[in-house]
């Protein structure tokens, strides 16, 4: 912890200031396959039309260029775009797909506009930069009231205009605050809304980069080392650029169901009795349960792979009875292989040469929990496929989950991770750990998730990471690692997450309760209630702290704890579906209301509140002792999801939050899909409910739902069920009308479907389809001014 030491102005006027020189005047400009090389005084700059509204922009001081060199981050393969150039007296235009840029020769300067020709990213007095000991720098034109989102897991506000940003993979145990930077993921993606007209720049660079958005004129992006590599992605609307952007780097697969449902983990639950005793608990008081964590107690001497058989003696049969049970097993792998000749994995991996090395090709050994390790070179295929089988044993006992931690990586030392002159192959291509360095815990991630992939046999793994680099989400999940069970940590928690899923990184979520120092029963409270719409939902807590299961604080805790986990088993219909919209679209679950409302300015820094999908609104309580809260809806009609009470959007309501009330909305036209609460996502779903909001004004609803069977890949061969539908008053009766979309999958809930319809003033008769509803199948509720319908046989 630093003292005031640390601002003695000595150590600010002595310190060296990087100077950057600008690359200059346009020397010349060609053709070179399908990019443009501008060869200018001071460097080279690579231009790439890569799909219709994106384009790559790359800079290198000494030489053109690499544009085949792979990349962490990007998928998708460049695409056909015709492309024109244009010479002007003072100005190259280059033209293609969506995208035009105006290029200034003296000196070179990018304009980049929409076909429109409107100037969405500009240049001014600075422009693109190369400093003395390899640096690279691309300074833009700053507008007022430009809003920044994005920058993966990052604390503090929601846009990040004003701040510095830095990438670099970092283990952190403390502290966590909004000053914090950086944390352990890297995503050097951003957007920015500018008056309803957005676009979005990713940095693609696996080193240290540095985004200074601090100055009121200007912002600038910096890379330490290697090319300086840039995407613009065109809008117009923030959610066009996260299809864009989620395109560009790979959407999440259709995680398994299991992931979705609540997760109870500790550091550690540190026996097979102790984890049997925790999975009982559960299912005597009747607590919903998905998975259970397994920190790294479990292991060896804390050697990956391995498990202590004195504290785990029948720990395959530990796995298949609590599976028996509905509950996934989660061990924690960590990278770090102990220094042990008599240790399988050791030796094997020292056979096959697959640990990473120092410049003169001995193995590179830092310590973390087992003492001096050796770490697996993840930049080399075949070291990620070797990793990748050793989970074979896990798999056969029945995992199917695997949780990376001290990924970054972490290693006990003062620089926290490996040495920066470490050599990674790259397959082929050598670099220094500092160049790929944000991309270990991807390509760890990664391995793990094909490895279990390939085992599996056609079952969905699930990998949560620590860790990672942009496109992230084709692999983990990600949690917003060691938080503290403080207020403030709950609080930060809803920004990071929700940009987190504006970077790709739908399937987001903070410790519940708070990792470290301990949490009491309001706490815990109020977190489950907002963890409970959060996409990753696990409870989780160190060593030191108190516990923290639903039951620790007593009987009127444990009744509201279980109230929620319960509701988000009822809404886990509604989550599957959003997910599948995800893997569609990149659209994320957890969102915050500027994606959906970037004309309204209320929503433009809005922190303590989130939609989940399009319209539904979750306004959680975040400070102690506090039974009432401010919540604006935006424009529309809006219906509080306890009281059927309908309310005005466009302006601001004190909701009345007691401890047991998490302040929902639903935004009238939604459909909503819940089902019975279930013990776990095993247990089959046997009936599937239908809300359906209606105000005075909106009166028709649409809506697109789909299942499958939640935990194998048959879904890719066309085994999966989808319907799209519509319901509406009209002519003094409700019409619904379903077509189904795809029948290559037939869910338990067929046979019994309920349809409730809120927002009806009087009992009306039904038509499905052109065919009336038989009466005994409507009922209604004049209280609720709810309607319901009974849909027998999914008719």
């Amino acid at each position: 912890m630093d003292t005031s030491l640390s601002i003695h102005p000595d150590n600010f006027t002595a310190r060296e200031q990087v100077s950057f020189a600008d690359i200059g005047d346009l020397i010349a400009v060609e053709k070179e396959q399908d990019a443009y090389l501008l060869r200018c005084a001071q460097g080279y700059v690579s231009i790439q039309f890569i799909a219709e509204h994106i384009v790559r922009i790359v800079m290198n001081a000494s030489q053109p260029p690499n544009l085949r060199s792979g990349s962490q981050a990007v998928r998708l393969a460049p695409q056909s775009i015709a492309t024109e150039m244009e010479e002007q007296a003072e100005r190259i235009v280059l033209s293609g797909g969506a995208v035009r840029l105006e290029i200034g020769k003296a000196p070179v300067r990018i304009r980049i506009q929409d076909a429109a020709g409107n100037t969405l990213l500009d240049e001014g007095e600075h422009g693109l930069c190369i400093s003395g000991n390899g640096e690279l720098a691309c300074y833009k034109r700053k507008q007022a009231g430009d809003r920044f989102y994005g920058f993966g897991e990052k604390s503090g506000y929601l846009d990040k205009n004003g701040t510095q940003i830095v990438m670099w993979n970092t283990d952190v145990y403390a502290p966590h605050n909004p000053e914090t930077d950086p944390l352990y993921v890297s995503i050097p993606f951003y957007m920015t809304n500018r008056g309803g007209n957005a676009f979005g720049v990713l940095v693609d660079n696996t080193g240290k980069t540095t985004f200074d958005l601090r100055q009121r004129e200007e912002y600038c992006f910096v890379a330490e080392g290697g090319q300086l590599a840039y995407y613009f992605i065109a809008g117009p609307t923030l959610k066009e650029v996260v299809s864009r952007y989620t395109a560009l780097t790979g959407r999440a697969p259709l995680w398994p169901k299991w992931a979705f449902g609540y997760h109870q983990s500790r550091f550690s639950y540190e026996t097979e009795e102790q984890v049997r005793l925790i999975v009982r608990t559960f299912r005597e008081k009747r607590i919903p349960l998905d998975a259970i964590y397994l920190d790294i107690h479990y292991m060896d001497g804390y050697r990956v792979f391995t498990v202590d058989r004195s504290r785990f003696p029948n720990f395959e049969q530990l796995i298949k009875d609590l599976l028996d049970q509905g509950v996934r097993v989660v061990p924690i792998v960590d990278p770090g292989v102990k220094e042990d000749a008599e240790y399988a994995i050791y030796a094997e991996g020292l056979k096959r040469s697959v640990f990473c090395k120092k410049p003169d090709g001995s193995v590179f050994y830092g310590p973390v929990w087992p003492g001096n390790s050796a770490f697996p070179d993840f930049s080399e295929a075949r070291v990620r496929e070797w990793w990748g089988k050793n989970h074979k044993e896990f798999v056969a006992a029945g995992i199917e989950g695997i949780w990376n931690d001290m990924n970054e990586p972490s290693v006990f030392q003062d620089s926290k991770t490996m040495d920066l002159d470490v050599l990674h192959g790259n397959n082929g291509e050598p670099a220094p750990h500092q160049a790929l360095h944000n991309a270990y815990g991807q390509l760890m991630a990664q391995s793990t998730y094909e490895g279990l992939y390939e085992e599996l046999n056609g079952r969905r793994p699930f990998v949560l990471t620590r860790a990672g680099y942009a496109g992230i989400q084709r692999y983990a999940a990600v949690w917003t690692g060691d938080n503290r069970s403080f207020w403030e940590h709950l609080q930060m928690a809803i920004p990071m997450c929700l940009n987190l899923g504006l970077s790709g990184v739908a399937m987001a979520g903070a410790d519940v309760g708070g990792f470290a120092f301990d949490a009491n029963g309001e706490l815990l409270v109020r977190w489950t209630q907002a963890g409970a719409f959060f996409p990753f939902f696990r409870n989780h807590s160190e060593i030191k702290s108190v516990r923290q299961e639903p039951w620790a604080f007593g009987e009127e805790i444990e009744k509201i704890v279980t109230r929620y986990i319960e509701l988000r088993y009822r809404w886990l219909p509604h989550f599957y579906n959003l997910q599948r919209e995800c893997a569609l679209t990149g659209m994320p679950l957890m969102r915050p209301l500027v994606l959906e409302y970037p004309d309204d300015a209320n929503t433009y820094n809005l922190n303590d509140q989130f939609l989940i999908g399009d319209s539904v609104l979750i306004a959680p309580v975040m400070q102690p002792d506090m039974e009432r809260r401010l919540v604006y809806l935006p424009a529309g009609d809006w219906v509080d999801y306890w009281t059927n009470e309908h309310l005005r959007g466009g302006r601001c309501y004190i909701a009345t939050a007691p401890l047991d009330t998490l302040p929902i909305y639903i935004k009238s036209g939604a459909v909503i899909f819940q089902s019975p609460v279930r013990q776990s996502t095993k247990e089959a779903m046997q009936e599937l409910a239908m809300y359906v909001y209606f105000a005075e004004k909106v009166q028709t609803a649409t809506y697109r739902f789909y299942d499958d069977d939640g935990e194998t890949i048959n879904h890719k061969n066309g085994e999966y069920y989808e319907e799209s539908g519509s319901v509406s008053l009209a002519a003094g009766s409700l019409e619904i009308r379903i077509t189904i979309e795809h029948d290559g999958y037939t869910p338990e809930w067929k046979r019994k479907r309920l349809l409730y319809v809120q927002g009806v003033s009087e009992r009306l008769p039904v038509v499905l389809n052109g065919q009336p509803v038989p009466e005994e199948q409507i009922h209604f509720a004049a209280d609720k001014r709810m309607l319901s319908i009974s849909l027998a046989d999914g008719k």
